[in-house]
């Protein structure tokens, strides 16, 4: 039987959007569920998660950096989804000019998909490419963020390190380094994994029923030492708590398609809806997310459609800020 999209969405009032990020990164509020019974609690402060850390718990972040993506060439918006040598993929804006062949700017159409990504052939190196767009692009703020982005790196997570992603993991917005040192003295466990955040993420989901969806695929990097004492985590029913749910398809995602948590590098695109089968994964720190989006179906599938939408109405009452400058929640 097939799952409509539009089980999974919902109505927000406009005004519950956050349209820039709360100060200091760790005073947002956040919400508990509980996956099993569906109880819900408040938290008046993120920085209020130690409390519900227990020493031996391993705390996964993906330490992905965000680059400045959208460039603006020609008249033309390109937005870069993906960077290799020689060439880039990217959405265009406005796509019906940009045939194959095309130039805008240096760059050269070679290729257009159905889905209307863009592989532009270009003279530069991926390095060259990032610090081009560093020097010339814009920070990647969701459409749904119209207020112009004060501080840049209010949209990069304090522990960001490999560059490649054109969207934030914003579960990872609300830790401050001084957190991360608390989380540590408690004798939590901290463990890095990359997933480089592209389309797959954040392209919405237009079919009618969720087996309709197909996943781009995102690259993922977990190395043999981080799995191994990931492995040993679980072996020793200790709990492993994804921080976003990026961290969660790389965890879960290498395990699906290789068969155990191993070294990984290369793209995955396991879709993860109701029915998915969780290995490692025991909680999620995670933001509200976009009615009928994948983020809100993955979450759906660890804790529950109905348990997570009672959530999300909770939250509405409450007036919880939602989306990626939003407020948090900790499902345990």
């Amino acid at each position: 039987m097939l799952t409509p999209v539009a089980d999974f969405s919902y109505d927000l009032p406009e005004e519950l959007i956050a349209q820039i990020p709360i100060e200091p990164r760790d005073a947002s509020r956040f919400l508990v569920l509980d996956r099993n019974s569906g109880e819900i609690r408040h938290r008046d402060r993120f920085s209020e998660i130690i409390d519900e850390l227990n020493a031996g718990d391993v705390l996964v972040f993906n330490v992905s950096k965000v680059f400045k993506a959208r460039l603006q060439i020609d008249g033309f918006e390109v937005f870069v989804l993906k960077v290799r040598d020689g060439e880039i993929d990217a959405l265009v804006k406005p796509g019906r000019k940009a045939g194959i062949g095309f130039r805008i700017g240096d760059l050269e159409v070679v290729s257009k998909t159905e889905d209307g990504i863009v592989t532009l052939k270009s003279s530069m190196t991926v390095p060259e490419m990032f610090a081009f767009c560093e020097s010339a692009g814009s920070v990647p703020t969701p459409p749904y963020v119209t207020a112009e982005l004060a501080d840049p790196d209010r949209y990069q997570t304090v522990y960001a390190k490999s560059i490649g992603s054109v969207a934030a993991p914003t579960a990872g917005l609300h830790f401050t380094p001084e957190l991360i040192d608390r989380a540590r003295s408690k004798g939590v466990q901290i463990e890095e994994v990359t997933l480089h955040v592209g389309i797959g993420t954040f392209r919405p989901v237009q079919t009618d029923h969720i087996e309709d969806h197909v996943m781009h695929a995102e690259f993922v990097e977990i190395d043999a030492l981080t799995a191994q004492r990931i492995r040993s985590a679980k072996n020793e029913c200790r709990r492993v708590i994804a921080v976003g749910t990026t961290t969660v398809r790389v965890l879960e995602g290498v395990v699906a398609t290789i068969g155990e948590l191993a070294e990984y590098r290369g793209e995955l695109n396991v879709f993860i809806t109701p029915g998915f089968r969780f290995q490692i994964v025991d909680g999620l720190v995670t933001n509200f997310h976009l009615p009928k989006s994948t983020l809100l179906m993955l979450v759906s599938a660890f804790a529950g459609r109905d348990h997570v939408l009672t959530a999300y109405q909770e939250a509405i009452v409450q007036k919880y800020r939602f989306f990626s400058f939003g407020d948090a929640m900790f499902i345990r």
